[in-house]
């Protein structure tokens, strides 16, 4: 199995429970896992993927996109 780096050391993968997430609407993509042990949170993995420009970024910025 796979070593997960948690808030507790390093953990085999077998002794922890996983937990997976997404979230897709118009905005965003977002996917997460997440390790407990114990019934608590010991490590979190986030990947997200932004789907709009942001309305924050100077007009500048544009030519790059």
């Amino acid at each position: 199995m796979a070593i997960i780096f948690t808030t507790k050391g390093d953990m085999d993968e077998s002794l922890l429970e996983k937990r997976e997430g997404v979230i897709d609407n118009a905005r965003e993509h977002t996917k997460w896992v997440e390790y407990w042990h114990e019934n608590v949170l010991v490590h979190r993995s986030v990947h997200v993927t932004i789907k709009e420009g942001a309305v924050w970024a100077a007009p500048e910025l544009a030519q790059f996109g």
